[in-house]
């Protein structure tokens, strides 16, 4: 699994230097969305690391998990998304929270801007997204899917669109759809999945996830992402998502030929004294 692949001089996964950006940002506490046949393994990885530095809890994603009584189709394996993965944690999540990706590297200044809007602006009415320049999230390994922003002039969110097959042409990015290619500006901001909710987002996701279940849940691919809640926010006119920029270098592994280029970005960020040597 590439959530714990050692990509750090002492094996730190990504996650790890996420938690890291984290703590030292002033987040109190993470709560890990996992597997529960895989619990017992992952606690044994990250509590040794952790539990001393930061409150740590796990929720598990199962499939029937406030499905109500829908019936589960019996051909559904995969889990139903992201979006019903945040929905599992509102047992144990009761304040302003981040939601992050655990195989994305998010740099430091995304989370302090995560933290500070957090603890200054959120409210019922104002979610955030963490904003990055298209340049900045692409691979040279292949091609890769982004939901593109649509920014108005105050900085909130109109609307976001799931590119697929982005990648840079010569002196452009350009997207593919069916036979066609379109040009997406170098600065666009785009979504890589870290959001910033109040926890009074919890019931809007469940009332969203039971129309989901009722208008797809037979379809075993259909997937209930973040966005989808994003989105379905500003369209039905809850409030408003702000977009907040950032200038970080994104990197993760979307193909197993970027984990050479990733362990030698963190090289790099050790080098220059951004991390230290031995982050735990």
């Amino acid at each position: 699994m590439k959530q714990i692949q050692g990509f750090g001089p002492n094996g730190e996964t990504i996650m790890d230097y996420s938690i890291y950006d984290a703590v030292r940002a002033g987040f109190k506490k993470v709560v890990f969305i996992i597997r529960k046949d895989f619990a017992e393994d992952f606690k044994n990885i990250f509590e040794p690391k952790w539990k001393d530095k930061v409150a740590l809890d796990y929720v598990f994603q199962d499939l029937h998990a406030y499905t109500g009584s829908f019936q589960v189709p019996a051909e559904r394996t995969k889990p139903w998304g992201t979006a019903h993965a945040v929905l599992c944690a509102q047992e144990v999540v009761h304040e302003p929270f981040a939601v992050i990706n655990a195989d994305d590297f998010y740099g430091r200044d995304a989370f302090e801007k995560a933290y500070a809007f957090l603890t200054k602006d959120v409210n019922d009415k104002l979610y955030s997204i963490i904003g990055y320049e298209l340049a900045k999230t692409l691979s040279d390994n292949g091609t890769v899917s982004r939901g593109v922003c649509q920014v108005d002039g105050g900085g909130n969110l109109v609307s976001i669109a799931e590119r697929t097959k982005i990648y840079q042409d010569g002196d452009k990015i350009t997207y593919e759809e069916g036979d066609k290619k379109f040009e997406v500006p170098f600065d666009s901001k785009v979504s890589m999945n870290f959001w910033c909710f109040a926890p009074s987002v919890f019931p809007y996701i469940t009332k969203l996830f039971a129309e989901f279940l009722k208008e797809q849940g037979t379809n075993p691919k259909a997937e209930f992402f973040i966005p989808i809640i994003g989105d379905k926010f500003i369209q039905d006119g809850k409030g408003a998502i702000k977009v907040i920029p950032t200038d970080a270098q994104w990197f993760g592994v979307t193909y197993k030929e970027d984990a050479p280029d990733v362990q030698a970005s963190l090289n790099k960020l050790i080098a220059k004294g951004e991390y230290p040597n031995k982050i735990y």
